[in-house]
């Protein structure tokens, strides 16, 4: 941002708390011109606005003045100069004087001659910083400061100003007044008030923010083995709840602010925008490339971006280069990851001990004498990670270049699991038209190698009506702990241990290594940028992108796995099967708008209209499969040379190709008043091809305001509030995130097979209906917050409050098949609620020359309802959700989404303990106690048994500096939720001891209990941890040599400890979405990790 429209912003901040009739004393002799400016700021608290070139020609002023007014002093200081003044409120506005027929006087000035101009440049703690740009200011002369900090420029103008930048630092700006010696200290760049922040289409000053945004710079995110950025955001945001996997391959989840849908997937995710684009796969780019990342939470930030902005929107921005000299930067780590917490299993020993008190047998196969830890077996010892990343930055006041390169590999701790994946990012900039034009182009490009265990796990989670059962289920994790130690993994002939007596029990070893899944990601994305400063205060952007996301897989089990494992495979698999599918989605995207800023007096005004154009193109592609082989060399790479039977049926995957299209129109009004009173109103018009006819565009308003309560008069001279801003918005957003662009449409498709001579033949029907009335669910928002900095800046935050209400739920409802040609109908009925609030505090208890120390404490709490599920058209009491699916659980359901009660709600069995005989009971609708569960009914004797959602989330971050040592730990914690421990439950089976294995803590379970492992509230258990995220300790050589800028080295370690009273694997289960608090089938287990890294910038 220029110079000019910095310090307009800064004039029209200004508080008119006294008016202009204030009297002055000042003396001052030869003096230049800006001096005169600083003296009158200093004693009056006046501001002045110009431009630096116009003092060029400025004379030095001579003046003593006693006890008099501030316009008489103006006039004498202006009288004999090229120039004129005005003043508007308490800014002094200098303007070239005109002469005569208006051309602009000149005078001519004294030759001044050039200086040799020397200094050191420090931290804010007096610690040399090399390789600082020193850059003469609208000149290409420059220098940097060598491994002391020291510099010297040669032939500077007296009147020339110097401009100091460094990364991670403040950039400063100072005059040279004729010095021949000036040092400077930087200071840490520091989230406040006056920072900017990245909002939709634009950025604004924190001060003048009216909605509700957290900030998160690149030194704050997390760091460690990361291979999905949400994870860069866990515990650091308040209201955002991310959970994730130890599957270096599964992404994890994210909910802002509590559910606002009852759909899954991407309709439960927020939104990203990355340098402006929408909707681009984040996985393009490179944490180590991410300069920021702004949350946008509230409506009436969040609106600009209409249909898709329910979730909440987080704009990511990149690192970009700055001009001066070419600098190189190279960061890189390598990380040893160790399981951190494994299910306790019994070993061979306790198992027949168990086995042997109950008076049961082995079957002579499943008993060799052996003491085998399968999830050893399985596991890897230590995982290994890694992460490289080079960039080169540089440029001219005119062009600009970054290009970065990054790779990154990480092991899974299960054996065969693997990520890795390289990114590449090139940015340049160019200004033409004496900077009025600025065109930017930016490529990025991502290739990911993801390799994955075929049926690795059970699925985790299936809903009791409206989702389809995945019947490729995985048992490799399942095996991992349920096979009996008492056998060895191979024979002495070499084969592996088998019994194939009983269904799908079979080796995991065995699982693990005769089959294997590879997926190649390739993302790209181009965006051309334009920038146009136009006359009177108009700007014009436009922005062209283009994303392409590719994924190739390819599948393969051997024939020892279609021979001995079939059962989990398509009947008559032989031989060897093998899968492969390529698929391509492409975004088009098309960005302009018109931005006007307008200064009257202590009135500021910035408008913005545009026009967005999408188009999505998805499933684009082909899927194949094959069997029978004549060898397994060439895996799935020698897919035509299987050779399939008559009753073969080929899965060709995804069958259909689909266009989305988004048109939209958008404007925003910026109001400031003074830098005291802000307005702000928002309107965005969307229309979408997913949606039925009669509901394809939509309105998404928003108003907010602010009032910046320490600019007003009562507040001078208090001495603690340094800031303190009051804000509120309404809004409304829309979300048409993770739709089908047929949704809305009746549709035709596969309705089962039958044979025709032999052959198999693809039965037409339709399977969806119509609904032209279908339209996006609307969330209406409302929020009150404050913005607050307290003594000189020690202690900053916010509080938020806020109400988001989801109306038009959309659900696939019943409808009756007389009336339609599909028993269900998507359509909008519901309505759900969520109230909140959101704590930050950000605390410097000590900072001295050597040492300093910050702290930030976050804290979140959500409440969701749902207040209705029916419409006077479409009906539906409650909707039944996780089926675990666990053996002998059939139609078990553990919660219950329903009118009046919130998301998470566990619906189960009451345990009532256990029989003198050692049986579990439960309680029936009546309250009577009972261990026959045949005389229990699913539902009907199901009890309220609390709620997953958790009351309180928590993130604590502690940073301590001493001179050039640092060290950073980070908490996170969760407080307040409960979890069902169906993985637990599952594993309960003290009947059947002698053909599966049991957990520790169910040695002193009965065998007569056939009931210990049936659902119910017996497994609901406190989900509240404490969690050490992350803590680093670090060193930074700041005197290397002259072109070894600096030298950061750092240990440190992820998930180093968790304190819970849970007794499953992890407390970390997905608390968002429709069925939080779940451990389900969760055996992939979470590492953790020590990391020895460096940074290094020459």
């Amino acid at each position: 941002m220029k110079l000019t429209v910095f310090l307009l912003t800064v004039i029209f901040l200004q508080a008119n708390a006294t008016g202009y009739a204030q009297k002055l004393s000042l003396s001052l002799k030869d003096r230049p011109l800006e001096d005169a400016f600083r003296e009158i700021k200093k004693k009056t608290g006046y501001t002045f606005f110009y431009k630096l070139q116009m003092l060029e020609d400025a004379r030095n002023v001579n003046l003593q003045v006693e006890n008099t007014d501030l316009e008489k002093v103006l006039d004498i200081i202006f009288k004999d100069q090229p120039l004129t003044y005005e003043l508007v409120n308490k800014t002094v506005v200098v303007k070239a004087k005109k002469h005569g027929s208006g051309a602009l006087m000149v005078v001519q000035p004294e030759a001044a001659p050039a200086l040799v101009i020397s200094g050191k440049v420090t931290d804010d703690k007096g610690s040399p910083l090399p390789g600082v740009s020193v850059q003469v200011k609208g000149t290409s002369k420059g220098t940097q400061t060598n491994g002391n900090g020291e510099y010297t420029l040669n032939g500077v103008d007296d009147k020339a100003v110097l401009v100091f930048s460094y990364i991670g630092f403040q950039t400063k700006e100072i005059p040279v007044e004729g010095r021949s010696n000036i040092a400077i200290a930087l200071q840490t760049g520091a989230l406040g008030l006056s920072d900017v922040v990245v909002v939709g289409y634009g950025s604004q000053s924190r001060k003048e923010l009216t909605s509700s945004v957290t900030s998160v710079k690149s030194e704050d995110l997390n760091r460690g083995p990361i291979n999905d950025p949400a994870q860069l955001l866990q515990g650091k945001v308040p209201g955002l709840n991310v959970t994730n996997s130890g599957d270096p391959n599964k992404t994890s989840t994210m909910i802002l602010r509590g559910a606002s849908t009852l759909r899954t997937g991407a309709a439960q995710q927020p939104f990203y925008v990355v340098d402006g684009v929408p909707g681009v796969d984040i996985s393009l780019i490179a944490p180590d490339d991410i300069a920021s990342i702004d949350v946008l939470k509230d409506a009436a930030a969040t609106s600009i971006y209409g249909t898709r902005a329910s979730n909440g929107v987080i704009m990511v921005t990149t690192k970009r280069a700055k001009k001066g000299t070419t600098q190189l930067s190279y960061s890189g780590y390598v990380g040893f990851e160790k399981v951190a917490n494994k299910l306790k299993m019994m070993n061979g020993a306790q198992i027949r001990d168990f086995v042997s008190k109950n008076g049961l047998a082995f079957d002579p196969v499943d008993d060799q004498n052996g003491n085998t830890d399968w999830q050893k077996e399985v596991e890897r010892n230590t995982g290994i990670s890694h992460n490289h990343n080079v960039s080169v930055s540089g440029g001219t006041d005119k062009t600009v270049y970054n290009v970065s390169l990054n790779y990154f590999k990480k092991q899974g701790i299960i054996k065969g699991t693997q990520s890795e994946r390289i990114n590449g990012r090139l940015y340049l900039e160019q200004k033409a038209f004496d900077d009025n034009l600025k065109l930017g182009f930016s490529l990025s490009n991502s290739v990911t190698n993801s390799d994955n265990i075929p049926n690795l796990q059970v699925t985790e989670l299936t809903t009791a009506s409206n989702s389809p059962e995945n019947t490729n289920k995985g048992y490799l994790l399942e095996n991992m702990v349920k096979y009996l130690p008492t056998v060895p993994v191979y024979q002495a002939d070499g084969s592996l241990t088998e019994n194939f007596k009983r269904e799908k029990y079979f080796n995991p070893v065995g699982l693990q290594t005769n089959a294997f899944s590879k997926l190649q990601t390739k993302a790209v994305v181009a965006n051309v940028t334009a920038e146009l400063k136009l006359p009177f205060g108009f700007k014009y952007n436009l922005s062209l992108a283009w994303q392409n996301i590719q994924r190739n897989q390819g599948t393969y089990y051997n024939s020892y796995y279609t021979t001995n494992y079939g059962s989990l495979l398509p009947v008559g698999a032989v031989n060897g099967l093998a899968y492969r599918s390529s698929y391509q989605n492409t975004n088009t995207i098309a960005e302009n708008y018109l931005t006007y800023d307008k200064k009257l007096g202590q009135h500021s005004i910035t408008a913005l209209i545009g026009y967005s154009f999408q188009e999505d193109g998805n499933g684009d592609g082909f899927q194949s499969n094959n069997y029978n082989f004549p060898s397994d060399a060439l895996g799935y790479y020698g897919i035509g040379l299987g050779s399939n039977g008559a009753n073969f049926r080929t899965d060709w995957g995804n069958t259909y190709y689909t266009k989305l299209r988004l048109i939209s129109d958008y404007a925003r009004l910026n109001y400031n008043y003074a830098g005291k009173y802000f307005l702000q109103a928002t309107v965005r018009r969307d229309g979408s091809s997913a949606f039925g006819t009669q509901n394809q565009w939509g309105y998404f308003p928003s108003v907010s305001a602010a009032w910046n309560i320490t600019e007003e008069g009562f507040m001078k001279g208090q001495g603690i509030a340094d800031e303190l801003k009051l804000r509120g918005g309404y809004g409304v957003t829309g979300n048409s995130l993770g739709f089908d662009p047929f949704i809305s449409r009746l549709q035709y498709g596969t309705a089962g097979y039958f044979n025709n001579a032999g052959a198999w033949v693809t039965a037409i029907g339709p399977t969806q209906n119509a609904n032209p009335d279908l339209k996006w669910e609307k969330t209406a928002m409302s929020n009150i917050g404050l913005d607050y900095s307290l003594l000189n800046g020690m202690i900053t935050g916010t509080i938020d409050v806020y109400k988001k209400k989801t109306s038009d739920l959309i659900w696939n409802y019943p409808v009756p098949t007389t009336q339609y040609p599909v028993g269900t109908l998507t359509a909008n009925a519901g309505v759900m609620v969520n109230k909140g609030i959101e704590v930050t505090i950000n605390v410097t208890p000590v900072k001295s020359k050597d040492f300093s120390w910050t702290s930030s404490l976050n804290l979140a709490h959500n409440k969701n309802l749902i207040e209705s599920m029916s419409n006077e058209r479409f009906k539906l009491d409650s909707i039944p959700l996780m089926q675990p699916d666990g053996g002998g659980q059939t139609g078990a359901t553990l919660q219950l989404i329903k009118s009046g009660h919130p998301i998470g709600q566990f619906f189960t069995f009451k345990y009532a303990g256990k029989t003198a005989d050692g049986i579990s009971q439960f309680y029936n609708a009546k309250g009577e106690a009972t261990s026959n569960v045949s005389s229990l009914v699913n539902g009907r004797d199901y009890y309220y048994a609390g709620n997953a959602q958790p009351k309180l989330l928590l993130g604590w971050n502690n940073s301590f500096t001493y001179k050039q040592l640092s060290f950073n730990f980070f908490f996170r914690s969760t407080l307040g939720n409960q979890i069902f421990n169906a993985t637990q439950a599952d594993l309960n089976r003290p009947a059947t001891a002698a053909i599966n294995n049991l957990p520790v803590s169910s040695a002193n379970e009965s065998a007569k209990d056939v009931n210990a492992y049936r659902y119910s509230s017996r497994f609901i258990e406190k989900g509240d941890y404490l969690r050490l995220d992350n803590a680093t300790v670090a060193y930074t050589f700041k005197n290397i040599s002259k072109n070894f800028r600096s030298l950061r080295l750092y240990v440190s370690g992820n998930n180093l400890f968790t304190i819970t009273g849970y007794k499953g694997i992890d407390p970390e289960v997905n608390l968002g979405g429709l069925t939080p608090g779940v451990d389900a089938n969760n055996f992939y287990p979470k590492t953790r990790t020590v990391l020895v890294g460096l940074n290094a910038t020459f």
